[in-house]
Parts: C-alpha cells; structure tokens; sequence
C-alpha cells in the first residue's frame, strides 16, 4: 500500500496548532472564572500587626492544601482576638485544576482587606472568607445581597425560564451537597430562551442552612429581571443565572468514552510534538525581542535584580536589620502606610536607619518592593529620600532608608502644637525642595518616573527641614514615546487625579494634581482626605475654590504662619500665590494643569503674573462621585473668565 504524506505550508503550522490547542483544551478543561464580582471587609482593625499577620498566612497555606485535592477548605489559626477562621470553596462545576487558580486569585486579593481583621471575597469560580471568629455554620447575614447585570433586558419567555430555572436549582441544592445546576430549556430548544444557573451552599452549612440561604438569595436575585444575568452573594451560598452558557461542561463517563479518550491522546501526543517545534521557534523569537527590551530599558527583571541586590553592597542580612530595630520593637515604630511600617534602626556601626517592613510577601508586595528599590536605585537627588540598602532573602522584604530626624511634614502641618514650629519660610522652603524633586523625576534624561502617590506623609524632613520626597512603591517609569500608562489604580483617596481615577491612564499630570492638593494642605493646614468627624465638612479643594472665588482666600491661611507678625505686605501675597498655583496644579482638565517645571518657575518667579485657575473637580468624598460643575454648590463664578466647559459629570470610581 502506498503510504501518503501530508504536507503543510509552515506559515499556516502556528495557526493550526492554536486552533487544535484551543479545541483541545475546551475538551479538557473549563475555566476558572477568576473575576471578582465583589469583596466585603470588616470594620475592626487586627489586634496585633506581628500575631495576626503569621496567622493569616498560615490559614491561607493550611487551605491552599485542601483546595488541591477537595475544592474547599477551612482552617484556624490561633486563639483570641489574633485568632484566624478562614474557609474557601469552589463551585461544584469548576475541576481541581481551575479551582486551585480561582483559590490563587482570591487569596492574592483578599489580603487588600488588611489592616481590618476580615472580609469575603466572591468570585465567579470560588468564594474565600477570612474572620477571627467562627463563622462557618452561618447561612444568612447582614452582608448579603446581589448584583444585577444591566446589560441587556430580556423578554417576559427568558423571564419565565430563569425564575423556573432558579426554583429547580433551590429545590435540587440541599439534597446533592448543596450544589446544583440546571439549564433550561434542554439543549436544542427554544435556545434564544435559555437560562443557565448555577446554585451552591459552602459545605459547612448544613441542609436546612442550604436551604435557608437559597430561598432568600433566588427571592432577592429574580429582583434583577428582566435583566439577563445576576448574581446572589450569600453569607452561607452563591447564584447565579444568566442567558450566556457560563457552566463548564459535565466530563462524559463510561466505556463509550474510551475511543474518544484514545482519540485525544493521539491527538494531544501529535500537538505536543508539533508545539515542541512552534514553541522553539517562538521561544528564540521572545528571547530576541526581550534581548532588544532590556537594552532598551535596563535591568528591570526581578530574578535579575534579586541577584544584584542580594551579590552588591545594598544586600542587608535580615538579622542585622531585625537587631537593630530590637526585633521589631513597637517603641522603634515611625509610622505606618498603606504597605507597610517603618521603624528606626541603629547598626553596628552607629548610623540610624529608616527600615520600612512590608505587611505581606505575596505577588503584588513583591512587585512593590522590587519596583522601589528599582527606581530609588536609579535616580539620585537632594530631595529625594537616599536607600541605604534592603533585605530580600529573609523571612520579609526590608527596605532601609536614611534616617530623617523631623519624620513627615504631615506631623506638623496637621497638629496644632508642631505646626508653630513651621513658619512660613520653612514651610515655603519645603514646597521649593519637594517642587524640585518632582521636576527632576519627571524631567531626567535617564529614566523619567511618576511617583503616583505625593501626599504629606510621604514628604520626608531632614534636621534642617529640608524637603525629601519618600515611598517610591507605586511609582513607574514612563518612555519620551508614550502620551500615558495605562495601569490598576492605586494611590491615596483625595490626592488622586480625576481622569487617573475614571479610566486608569496615568500621566504626570496626576502626581501635578497631588502636588497642588498638598501646596492647599501647607498653606492652610487642613488635610484633604481627613476624617469625617473634623469641623470642616467639604474638601479643602471645594473650599479653597470657593474663598479663591470670593476673594476671601485669606480666610484660609494657617494660624500657625502667624502671619500678623510679619509687617511685610509681600509674605502675604506669597502665601495667595503659592494657594493660586496649587489651584492651577488642581484644575479639573490635564491639559490646563502646568508642567512641574513650570509650576516651579512659578513660585521662584515671583514677578510673574499667574493665569486664573479654571474650576477643579468637585468630588463628593462620601460616594465617591464627580459631581455636575454647574449644580455645585462652590461654583460661584464672578466673571466668565473663570468658566471651564470641562467637567465629569456623575460618574462613580471606586479606586483600590
């Protein structure tokens, strides 16, 4: 017999194999369904940062365990008030394999919750829970609710489908292990109509529990008619239904399937060896272009940059850094931010240090300390704060900074006593050094960087007050080439750009925006984003718009300049001018807000003649919306030659 060999082109291989992998792997797998639909956290802080942290981690591993081999887990940790509950499950339809990613994602976001000593996470694949108490036998609860998807509106057959499809999945759960899924109708009929929905109780709640819970969330669920999908987030169960088939599909069984089984071995052993072959074509290809990319860019990979850190003089043994803070001692502690603590340490040597000790070693944690020590590594400024070193082989990741004895300017501009202490020359001293800082981030030849979070915190002192600008986690690097970056979120509520918060494209008009917000906090000494309990109800963005307006700005002016005894005119005027910039760096459009050179210009330059402000975004800081220009409140113009056409209008963010 004559054997036939069958040719094809090499273009057409890649294409062939992707669409063979992309058929083979429906057949093998599901998907994880790793999207968060919504996260919860408690209002209690942790009780003790170095108990409750090791307890977390601990149930988290002691649950990544079970996940791999049952699909849901619990665990305790601990005793008291560091005591860690925690529980994770998947759904019944979801295998081991794309439970263990859904568990992954979870556990990466949850720990966003801390410092708080709780919360719960719903994913469409998995649901994860953290408290520090039991709570595993709960079904209904103060947290539960549901969330609508208002995409599309279906007619009254989907309606009757859906509310059919959901009692069906009520009835069923509570006798087959909590966990049903129904489709209706059966495939093949009326499919224009279907509804698909999944229902599943977590296995520490018993069956009247199921139940229980089941009944109140398809009841609060089917609210969401006639919309096409919905989601109940229950404390004991999860639903949901929706016209799109999001169930992954049922393994067949039995002997029938043999021959398929063979058949997909073959098949998978034939891709296989083709894969083999594409993927060493991509895999120089990749190695080329990433070749291209580090010389572009330079040293930026981590495993690269652990190497560095931990052969150069920057390495710390974690020892040496645990010593000289007395192992943490909470009397060493400076402070503490969004990603960590800082304490004061005293080497061997007798140098005081600043030793900043991540909360967690997780992926994004890791990602900040390495971008950090990255960046600060690169740039080197009077005022920009200098890294000694780090420690990235112990138990933690350590950063160690210069010690600055006067700490953060936020301790003086916001405390009454201290604030006396910075007079008006001070104060303006720091605004030029921290100016100068910014301009030098953003205007370096070598590597240009936004620094995404200038806040008062993170403006450090030096004995002689000296301006240093500090905390260099969320910073990124951007190329000449590039109008923005598009990134996640992240920063502090108040100090944040409007346009960086609706659509994530950062530029360095945001860390412009956080500047003038804390040129309005050093003159006044009011802190923007402040508890609600202060006297002042608005932000101090909205109130210095509205004195500005009225001509009433010297209102605003900190007692603490104590500015009656200065007999020169001119101080006053300063301290208007260096509020009338601040205005301009906060101007609700990007393109009217100045370069950081310019605004630096702008406070030497004192003969200069500034430009009216245009209006800032008015935010109403309880729901976090932008609110109509027109309809505010502190939009009180005097002439039209304040007026700005620009405005975002009732849209809602919700930063990380």
């Amino acid at each position: 017999m004559k054997k036939t060999a069958l040719l094809v082109p090499m273009p057409y291989v890649p294409l062939i194999v992707l669409v063979t992998t992309l058929v083979l792997l429906d057949v093998c797998i599901g998907a994880p369904r790793t999207e968060t639909v919504k996260m919860i956290c408690t209002h209690k802080v942790e009780n003790n940062f170095s108990v409750f942290v090791p307890n977390f981690v601990a149930t988290m591993e002691n649950i990544s365990t079970q996940m791999r081999t049952q699909g849901w887990g619990v665990s305790t940790i601990g005793k008291g008030p560091d005591a860690n509950f925690g529980l994770a499950q998947c759904y019944g339809d979801l295998s081991l394999l794309d439970c263990v990613l859904c568990y992954a994602e979870a556990r990466t976001v949850l720990p966003q919750c801390f410092p708080y000593n709780g919360g719960r996470i719903y994913l469409d694949g998995c649901f994860m829970r953290a408290e520090n108490y039991s709570f595993f036998p709960q079904s209904l609860g103060a947290e539960d609710t549901y969330v609508c998807g208002n995409k599309t509106r279906k007619d009254g057959l989907f309606q009757d489908t859906a509310k059919r499809a959901v009692l069906q999945a009520v009835s069923n759960a509570p006798n087959n292990n909590g966990y049903a899924r129904v489709e209706l109708p059966k495939p093949g009929r009326h499919r224009e109509s279907a509804a698909y929905v999944l229902a599943n109780c977590w296995k520490t709640v018993n069956a009247s529990g199921c139940r229980r819970c089941l009944e109140h969330a398809a009841k609060s669920m089917l609210k969401c008619l006639p919309w096409s999908e919905a989601r109940a987030l229950y404390t004991g169960c999860f639903m949901r239904y929706s016209d799109t088939n999001f169930l992954n599909s049922v393994p067949s069984t039995g002997t029938s399937s043999s021959r398929a089984n063979l058949i997909l071995i073959v098949a998978l052993v034939v891709c296989s060896a083709i894969l083999f072959v594409v993927g060493v074509v991509i895999g120089v290809y990749i190695w080329k272009q990433k070749r291209l990319e580090k010389k572009r860019k330079g040293p930026n990979d981590v495993k690269k940059l652990v190497k560095i850190l931990h052969d150069s003089s920057l390495n710390f043994k974690y020892s040496t850094l645990e010593k000289a803070t007395g192992s943490f001692d909470e009397a060493n502690k400076l402070g503490q931010g969004g990603y960590g603590i800082v304490y004061k340490g005293v080497l061997v040597d007798g140098r005081d240090v600043a030793v900043k000790r991540l909360f967690f070693n997780n992926k994004h944690r890791a990602t900040d300390f390495y971008n950090e020590v990255n960046i600060i590594s690169q740039v080197e400024h009077k005022n920009l704060v200098r890294l000694l070193g780090c420690s990235c082989s112990g138990p933690e990741s350590l950063l160690v900074y210069e010690f600055l004895p006067n700490l953060s300017l936020d301790r003086f501009i916001f405390d009454q006593n201290r604030g006396k202490g910075l007079n008006w020359e001070k104060r303006f001293s720091i605004i030029i050094g921290t100016a100068e800082g910014l301009v030098y981030l953003h205007e370096n030849l070598n590597i240009r960087i936004i620094h995404r979070d200038i806040k008062a915190s993170n403006i450090l002192l030096d004995s002689r007050f000296q301006a240093k600008i500090a905390d260099f986690g969320l910073a990124r690097s951007f190329q000449d080439d590039k109008s923005h970056i598009s990134t996640a979120i992240a920063g502090t509520l108040g100090y944040m750009a409007p346009e960086y918060l609706a659509n994530g494209q950062l530029t360095e008009k945001a860390d412009i925006y956080s500047f003038g917000v804390l040129l309005l906090e050093i003159v006044t000494g009011r802190q923007n984003n402040r508890s609600k309990n202060t006297e002042y109800a608005d932000s101090i963005v909205n109130i210095a718009w509205m004195h500005f307006q009225e001509g009433t700005a010297e209102e605003l002016f900190d007692p603490n300049l104590m500015l009656h005894n200065y007999d020169d005119v001119s101080v006053k005027s300063e301290v208007l001018r260096v509020l009338q910039v601040g205005l301009l760096c906060i101007q609700e459009m990007p393109s009217l807000r100045p370069s950081m050179s310019k605004v630096l210009q702008m406070l030497v330059k004192k003969e200069e003649e500034l430009p009216p402000p245009t209006n800032p975004p008015f935010l109403d800081e309880k729901t976090m919306e932008f609110k109509n220009s027109w309809d505010s409140p502190m939009y009180r113009l005097k002439n039209e030659d304040f007026a700005s056409n620009a405005s975002l209008s009732h849209s809602t963010f919700y930063p990380r």
